[in-house]
């Protein structure tokens, strides 16, 4: 089963999506109290093809609580960790995570604006895990069993500003930075263990290509270590992180423009598009 935002009646809703048509559900809110009992109620929705709207008819937003949290995981591909801060180095005992706010967040198809100040932003396709149940001091098989799906993401970055410092919130934070695709129940998605192919192309010409397989830290792993620290709830997000062929690592580095239009595409998760547009756009943030 695959799942969007809608703006629907005055609120922000989970609507099942099946094929161009779009059946809505519930508010994101309910939505993420019971989502795997409306998994169950949207397959008997899903079958009154007359309860249906076309997709071009709706406004797509993402389909996360504004309470959520989405938490990042940087170099967490080992060819991308040694293009980047452990080229010569041991690769880190545990992931480095870093968070975005629900309000850099976005959809397929919206122009993002370049930051100004900066020179371009750079691209980081990446698989991203939606949590459906409470998780807490959770073990590895807890964790697993508490995905809820999984979508394509672009964690679009603004280089500069993130190296100004140590840590990295400011530059992964940009206006409408994060785009986020439909999401794809895990039963439809798989494991991300047993490999999907990540694949980055900028106007048409692919800049990178990885596998899930090749990620250091599991999202099992990665879930049961925050669920240590503080408890994550249903609608919280984990971006996994991006293969090897970011813009800033190459030479000469390769910075998106306005005009420019990205694609990342994730085996069974589909294909999400993003087009860089002038700085004047921040306008609607």
């Amino acid at each position: 089963m695959q799942y969007i935002g809608i703006n629907h009646d005055g609120d922000t809703w989970a609507a099942a999506l099946d094929g161009t048509r779009v059946f809505p559900l519930a508010s994101v809110t309910d939505f993420w109290s019971d989502a795997d009992g409306w998994q169950e109620k949207a397959l008997s929705i899903r079958a009154d093809t007359a309860g249906g709207r076309e997709r071009a008819d709706v406004t797509e937003v993402p389909l996360v609580p504004a309470s959520a949290r989405v938490i990042c995981v940087g170099l967490n591909y080992k060819a991308h960790a040694a293009e980047g801060s452990y080229k010569d180095q041991d690769l880190p005992p545990y992931p480095t995570l870093f968070g975005r706010w629900t309000a850099s967040l976005s959809v397929g198809r919206v122009p993002v604006p370049v930051p100004g100040g900066e020179a371009g932003l750079d691209w980081e396709g990446e698989v991203a895990a939606y949590i459906g149940r409470r998780v807490e001091s959770a073990d590895e098989a807890t964790a697993a069993d508490a995905v809820f799906g999984y979508s394509t993401f672009n964690d679009l970055t603004a280089r500069r500003a993130q190296k100004l410092t140590s840590q990295w919130t400011l530059g992964k934070n940009g206006d409408f930075t994060g785009p986020l695709g439909p999401l794809v129940s895990r039963d439809e998605a798989g494991d991300l263990r047993d490999g999907l192919q990540v694949r980055t192309r900028v106007n048409g010409t692919e800049v990178q290509n990885g596998n899930t397989r090749d990620m250091i830290f599991s999202v099992p792993a990665i879930i049961s270590l925050i669920s240590e620290t503080f408890t994550l709830h249903p609608g919280d997000v984990i971006a996994t992180g991006t293969p090897e062929g970011v813009g800033y690592a190459r030479t000469p580095q390769w910075l998106l423009q306005a005009g420019d239009t990205v694609e990342v595409e994730i085996e069974r998760l589909g294909t999400l598009v993003t087009p860089i547009g002038e700085p004047s756009l921040r306008a609607r943030a």
